[in-house]
């Protein structure tokens, strides 16, 4: 008899998690029902429920979820789950030892381009090696920083809980997938006593040529990634929850030694303006993409440096996110995120972009919508993550200080006269003003705004609120 209830895959996508879930399935006694936990879907895409249990009942109760996979699969029960998965699902779990845990993991590179590849060819599994589809991609450093950060703190996560609980998992890496005796292996592991003598034939590897062949730019990734700094990647581990200080966003001045590190949804573009403008450059000449390496050595070239953050009214920015990322449907938006919280929280966000009968009565109840699933989703109460744009500014900025934290915390409606000093402070005096409209957004605000959304709002960012001071955005 197992010493288990139920099982969880940890793993990310182009890992090679569909093909060890078909191994799975093959043994007699084991059930895996996919990503269970996906934030928008239930298991599989196009699934409308898991033994009975539909997305909105997951939604309002994962645990509800897990109880239909412990009491109602064909045998031990069990599912994928990916670092953007349900949040609340991983609080249960990691603690419940009569949980198994699996951690399957593939080299970082390959994931990445794998995944690369998938999504410009829009072939995520391959059945039929006629079917196959391929694609030459291009290596971008900070995207893969950013990914593989991604993947480490999920990492140290799983191995914090793992120790501080006394339990072990059973890990599996990429290339044990074709080991038989590795299954079988799993198998005794989750307590099924029966044995497989044949991998699953079904899927078919999608890319086997050497990266060479796959990537584009191949030369610059090999360069990029020989500069990777290894003591950064596996730095110590810190256990407490937090946001990552996401490097690669950090802008520079290629002259005077400013740093500026972007909250998302602030006013972004007004500052690129003003940091281009001090040194008489376009946009596209300031210093971007920066590594934790390469800002380093920044660092040590610019004797004197200072840097900076400017933190928004949290109303305004939660507004300006709403504005851009999830009311319109275009390039750079949300769809899915979007399509979650029109069939999931019932924002009455319009079917496509907003239309003729699209008023101010309709955006207010849309933004006011919104606010109210923030309330939620900031609480650790859905499945859908906390995104950059708008996480609580406090938290990114703590984010920051783990690698580098700002000298100055600059106010949006106070960055006239503090970027002044701020060149000041570096010997400029002749700095430019800030000058034109820093949020495009507020005057769809201003249409709609009132004391009620003023609340709602401090409900959702109170900890925002009380940190920075800020006073209603209104008055």
């Amino acid at each position: 008899m197992s010493q288990f209830d139920y099982f969880i895959v940890f793993a990310e996508m182009r890992t090679g998690s569909n093909f060890l879930e078909a191994n799975i399935n093959a043994f007699d006694g084991l059930e895996c029902h996919g990503e269970a936990f996906n934030p928008h879907f239930i298991g599989y895409p196009n699934r409308t429920e898991i033994l009975g249990v539909t997305q909105a009942m997951r939604e309002a109760d994962p645990q509800r979820l897990i109880e239909a996979i412990k009491t109602q699969s064909k045998g031990l029960g069990g599912f994928r789950f990916f670092n953007d998965h349900d949040p609340r699902v991983l609080d249960t779990a990691l603690q419940d030892r009569r949980c198994a845990k699996i951690i399957l993991t593939r080299n970082p590179v390959d994931s990445y381009v794998s995944r690369k590849i998938a999504q410009a060819t829009d072939q995520w599994k391959l059945t039929n090696v006629k079917n196959a589809r391929t694609e030459k991609v291009s290596f971008n450093h900070a995207e893969f920083e950013t990914h593989l950060q991604a993947l480490q703190d999920f990492q140290v996560l799983l191995l914090n809980a793992l120790q501080t609980t006394g339990q072990t998992a059973f890990y599996v890496s990429y290339e044990d997938l074709q080991d038989i005796e590795v299954m079988n292996g799993l198998a005794a592991f989750l307590g099924c006593p029966n044995r497989i003598d044949a991998l699953d034939k079904k899927l078919k590897k999608q890319n086997p040529a050497p990266h060479s062949e796959k990537v584009k730019n191949f030369d610059e990734m090999e360069t990029a990634l020989a500069r990777l700094d290894r003591f950064d990647l596996s730095r110590t581990p810190n256990f407490e929850p937090r946001r990552a200080p996401v490097v690669p966003s950090y802008v520079a001045a290629p002259t005077t030694p400013l740093l500026y590190l972007p909250v998302r949804s602030g006013p972004e573009a007004a500052v690129h303006n003003w940091l281009a403008r001090l040194d008489n450059l376009d946009e596209e000449q300031l210093i971007r993409g920066f590594t934790q390496k390469s800002l380093r050595q920044w660092r040590r070239q610019n004797k004197g440096h200072r840097s900076f953050t400017v933190v928004r009214h949290p109303l305004a920015r939660a507004h300006a996110a709403f504005c851009d990322l999830i009311l319109p449907t275009g390039p750079g938006t949300y769809p899915e995120i979007r399509k979650t919280l029109r069939q999931v929280f019932s924002v009455p966000l319009p079917d496509g972009d907003p239309g003729p009968d699209y008023d101010r009565v309709a955006h207010r109840k849309a933004f006011q919508g919104f606010l109210t699933f923030l309330k939620a989703n900031l609480g650790s109460q859905t499945s859908i993550r906390v995104d950059p744009h708008w996480a609580s500014q406090s938290s990114v900025i703590q984010g920051f200080g783990y690698f580098a934290s700002p000298d100055l915390i600059v106010r949006e409606d106070r960055m006239r006269i503090d970027l002044a000093y701020l060149a000041l402070t570096v010997g400029r005096d002749d700095a430019p003003d800030m000058t034109g409209k820093t949020d495009p957004h507020a005057p769809r605000l201003s249409e709609i705004y009132d004391e009620d959304l003023e609340a709602l709002a401090a409900e959702v960012y109170q900890r925002d609120y009380m940190v920075f001071g800020f006073r209603p955005w209104a008055s």
